[in-house]
């Protein structure tokens, strides 16, 4: 894995990589670009236009006071205006409330396409980052804390754009505005007691709301944990109640519950005591302010109307205030949120293309493996120094006991993984040279362990070639020998396969994989253990089917049961990640070495099944 070479503190990731933690303000600097796209004209005149109506609707909130406090001015008894001049006003009222609040309501409405778009993109993104990563991340991975952490980092972006960008920025230029207007009607006290009430305000929001972002951050990774143990616990319900573990599940769903129940008291006791803050420092700033606006009024210096407009300015204050709690403490929870995911998408990938990687047109299917070198970890090799040569429309098999390296080849062959010597070719170029899709689009694979769509045997068979026409997934599936066991359901090629395929055996989710495999129509066919698990009869009517999708195609196979294998043109004998024998059955036989002793046990062994 690469370590970083910053000086800066570091997280760890899911899979175990050391990525490095990057302040608030570099994860705001990190969603611009989707705010404000380059390749998006529209979405940037949207964002244009919702701050133009931004700013009429804070300009005719701030006008509103003051136009209302002239109408009480007017209707004073000892002011003795015509009905004309407050009837002008009040209408003015009525006008310049209509229009903060139409100019608001359109700056959302125009911005609500650019929020939608900008998390689609945030999430498009990381998601196919998720499968450009390695296969070394995917064996290590939790899925329902990757889950978990794109559901709360799209929740938390649009929570950081619904309300960083139409309520910070508008709230503190609102404080401003009020302040001035304060300042230039009144005198300096007044505008003085107001900044100081907003920066007690906002010290004591900042500072509790910091504390609870913590208690945040534990109440997230109590929330993941739950969630991964109950998803990997549900994908393993067979071999939970084959030993019989559902209380020792429980109690492991359980601890992370009761973590999260914790952290969640926490933060709501943190948050009754916060509004309780938040109140008492406004309400007494409040009553400070109106009564020397009172005693003004007293002494004659001040009229109703100004202590009407004095009033109005702070409870209207207070409203966007009070929010600005709120809305500092979503922006710092949505932060956090989407701090996971885009450090999900800062995740290097470990196998990459490299620039100026060519396409892999119309391949031959020929594959060599020179003197490869490989291991996992640096200090443990699985291969070590394996060559073999695969012709056009040929076929080798590898076969030996469970961890020489078998379907380690396999994975390299699919660059799963980078040999860390020696070379793979494919039609006489290196593998690392040619780009991963045209690559794997050459190759087709039949597993061991055949994994389903949740979804309908036509989408399964069909995502061997996405588009293919029903007549096209119908003759894949006749050539499988899963046709006529297709009709036989109740709803046919519609039937749905359930989780990982599990509503059907393993010998139907083969023939389903080999029918995706044959509408794929690869160059290149690997054969990884695909009868393994099979019984005898079964995998004997498997291998007819694959015997038809590896016909005039490259195959490389790796067996278990050497009695699948002996139509192979070479036979290769992998021991501790060396070759130690090569060539085909009889030759093989003849030598007496281990590929003949590894037969001779397995047909005793069967001698024994049958017998019993």
């Amino acid at each position: 894995m690469r370590r970083s070479l910053s000086a800066q503190p570091t997280l760890p990731d899911f899979a175990g990589a050391r990525i490095p933690e990057r302040s608030t303000l570099e994860t705001i600097r990190s969603l611009l670009p989707y705010l404000w796209p380059k390749d998006s004209a529209g979405a940037r005149v949207r964002v244009s236009l919702a701050m133009l109506f931004l700013i009429a609707a804070k300009g005719a909130t701030v006008l509103v006071p003051l136009v209302y406090s002239r109408a009480v001015d007017a209707l004073a008894p000892q002011m003795g205006g015509v009905l004309a001049v407050p009837l002008g006003l009040i209408v003015g009222y009525g006008l310049l409330r209509i229009a903060a609040s139409g100019f608001g309501e359109l700056r959302d409405a125009i911005f609500a396409a650019v929020q939608q778009r900008t998390v689609r993109r945030v999430a498009l993104q990381t998601f196919r980052h998720l499968h450009r990563l390695s296969l070394r991340f995917h064996l290590d991975r939790q899925t329902g804390g990757l889950s978990r952490a794109i559901d709360r980092g799209t929740s938390g972006i649009e929570a950081v754009l619904r309300l960083a960008v139409f309520n910070v920025v508008p709230t503190l230029v609102e404080v401003a505005l009020v302040t001035a207007i304060l300042w230039r009607l009144f005198d300096w006290r007044y505008a003085a007691l107001t900044l100081l009430a907003v920066a007690c305000y906002l010290a004591f929001t900042f500072g509790l709301t910091t504390w609870r972002v913590r208690i945040r951050r534990t109440m997230n990774e109590s929330d993941s944990d739950a969630k991964t143990k109950a998803v990997d616990s549900l994908l393993n319900y067979e071999t939970v109640k084959y030993f019989g573990n559902e209380g020792h599940e429980a109690a492991r769903f359980d601890e992370a519950l009761s973590r999260y129940e914790r952290a969640a008291v926490r933060s709501q006791v943190t948050l009754n005591l916060l509004n309780l803050g938040q109140a008492a420092i406004i309400s007494t700033a409040l009553a400070l302010i109106m009564l020397m606006a009172a005693v003004e009024v007293q002494a004659g210096t001040l009229t109703v109307g100004r202590f009407v407009l004095v009033n109005t300015y702070l409870m209207q204050l207070y409203v966007p205030l009070n929010m600005l709690g709120f809305v500092y403490r979503e922006i710092k929870q949505g932060l956090v949120d989407m701090e996971q995911m885009f450090r999900l998408i800062r995740v290097p990938a470990e196998v990459a293309d490299r620039p100026g990687a060519k396409p892999l047109v119309a391949p031959a299917g020929e594959v060599v493996f020179e003197d490869v070198q490989f291991g996992y970890r640096p200090d443990r090799l699985i291969l070590r120094g394996v060559s073999f040569r695969v012709p056009p429309g040929g076929s080798v098999a590898i076969v030996g006991p469970t961890g020489a390296g078998k379907s380690t080849i396999s994975r390299l062959l699919f660059r799963f993984y980078d040999v860390t010597g020696g070379r793979v070719l494919v039609d006489g170029q290196d593998i690392r040279d040619l780009t991963q899709d045209s690559l794997r689009a050459a190759m087709g694979v039949v597993p061991q362990d055949t994994v389903l769509f949740n979804d309908t045997i036509r989408y399964n068979i069909a995502y061997g070639r996405p588009g293919a026409s029903q007549a096209e997934i119908e003759q894949a599936a006749k050539l499988a020998q899963v046709h006529d066991f297709v009709l036989r359901l109740p709803d046919g090629y519609a039937t749905r396969v359930g989780e990982r395929g599990l509503k059907l055996s393993g010998g139907e989710k083969q023939r389903v994989a080999i029918a995706r495999t044959i509408l794929k129509d690869p160059r290149i066919l690997l054969l990884d253990e695909a009868t393994s698990a099979l019984d005898t009869r079964t995998e004997q009517d498997i291998q007819g089917a694959l015997r038809t999708v590896a016909f005039h195609r490259t195959t490389l196979s790796i067996a278990h049961r050497l009695s699948t294998v002996v139509d192979a043109d070479q036979i290769l004998v992998l021991e501790d990640g060396l070759v130690v024998e090569r060539g085909t059955h009889g030759e093989l036989l003849a030598l007496g070495g281990t590929y003949a002793r590894m037969w001779a046990l397995q047909a005793e062994q069967q001698e024994q099944v049958e017998a019993a």
